[in-house]
This record gives C-alpha cells, structure tokens and sequence, in this order.
C-alpha cells in the first residue's frame, strides 16, 4: 500500500508557511472558535468551504455530505446544526450546492449504486416534487443545473423547519437562512434568493425563490462543464436571475 508521508510532508511544510507569515495564527486558533456561520454543503473534493468565500480556520463552521441534503432524521447534521446554533450562536446557516454535483446527477439518473441509493432518494423528491417544470427543459445539462438550485432551496426550507431552528426564532435569536450555489466552472458563488430571517414570511420566501427558478425569462446560468465564457441559451433569454 502506498505511503501516504508526502501528505505529512505537505502537512509540515504548511505549518510552516503559515506560522512564518502570522506567527501567532495557531495560539490564537486555540483561543476560541467564533464562527458566524455554518456553511451546509456537498461532500466534492471541488467545492472547500473556507477557500470559496476566503475565510479563515474558526471563522466558517462546516457540515458536508452528499448532494448538501438536510434530513430530518440525519442526526449528524442536526448535531452540527444544534451546535452552532444554541452554542456558536452562529447569525447565519448557509446551504451552498454547486452545479455538476454527481450526487445530483446519480439522483437523476436513478441508475442503482449501493446505499447511497436511499440518501439519494432525497433528491430524487425533489425533482418529482418539481417534475413538470425539469421535463420543459430543453436539454439534460439545464435539467441539472436548475436540479441543483431546486435541491438547494428545497434544503434550505428543511432546515426551516428543524425544531433547533424554530425554536431559536421563537425566543428571538437572529438567524438567517440563505441558499447558494457555486460555479465549479468559475469559482463564483451566486445567491438564489431565498433568505429567511424567521417564520412569518417563510412561506412566501420559499415561493418567490421558486418563482426566480422556475421563471421562463429567467437567463441562463449554469452548465457547469461548460467554458464560463461561452455559455449560451437556446432560445437566448433576458432578464435577471
């Protein structure tokens, strides 16, 4: 089997580069950890949390798993979630997803891959749950895209509804909920319009980021194998995300 001492050396040789530059990062990394926000998002080897937004070790607290699915009887993201709520008193719960997701694409295709096939099911309501608008879609890569900003919305209204998150809006804590997706393709992080600051407007917020999907103006946005810079729409379309 093969040695696994140049991650240890690479491991050794960033310590060093990091303590050169800021000599103090470590001691004050032990001092506390004082995130505001928790970051849910997909298991890809593509998509680091910290580096994305450029935040540092402390600052971003993080859960990954597959396809960023939130289930209600998961219990290692309800953890995750409860802990940075009630303890970090995190101020914002961000569920990224990001085109080109495999997990999304096996969801989709529905071919049978072991017992990932029941964390998938998850996706797989998601686009029954919105079947009508995916099939008048012109091609499968626009399918997957808007798969994976419904997916996205989808979670986020999931963590809406988790006890841990209504019970810290009913006693008055500030906690905004937000979906995002990212480009693989250009490293960009877009926001899809549902932020959710409490329950009086859930609902309404839930549908207007639907709306902004499902939208037959909407511009194209996506196709995560695609060169960023050629990227176009048949038929073009105008208008804003």
């Amino acid at each position: 089997m093969p040695s696994l001492a140049h991650l240890l050396a690479r491991n050794r040789a960033w310590s060093h580069q990091v303590r050169s530059a800021a000599p103090d990062f470590f001691q004050r990394l032990i001092a506390q950890q004082n995130p505001k926000y928790l970051w849910i998002g997909c298991s890809d080897s593509r998509v680091p949390a910290n580096e994305i937004v450029d935040l540092l070790p402390g600052e971003l607290f993080v859960h990954r798993n597959v396809a960023n699915i939130v289930v209600h009887t998961d219990l290692n993201c309800l953890s995750v979630l409860q802990y940075a709520v009630d303890v970090l008193n995190v101020e914002h719960v961000i569920v990224v997803g990001h085109y080109g997701c495999g997990g999304v694409r096996a969801a989709h295709h529905g071919r049978p891959l072991g017992l990932i096939d029941t964390w998938l099911r998850h996706v797989q309501d998601v686009s029954e749950r919105h079947a009508a608008f995916l099939a008048s879609l012109p091609d499968e890569a626009t399918v997957l895209d808007r798969l994976c900003e419904l997916n996205v919305i989808e979670q986020v209204l999931h963590v809406a509804r988790t006890p841990i998150v209504r019970d810290a809006w009913a006693r008055g804590q500030l906690l905004a909920l937000h979906g995002w997706i990212y480009g693989i393709a250009d490293g960009l992080v877009n926001d899809l319009g549902f932020e959710a600051n409490g329950p009086a407007k859930l609902a309404s917020d839930y549908a207007a980021a639907l709306a902004a999907i499902t939208h037959p103006d909407r511009p194209c946005v996506g196709h995560a194998h695609a060169d960023p810079a050629h990227v176009t729409c048949d038929p073009p379309r105008s208008g804003h995300p």
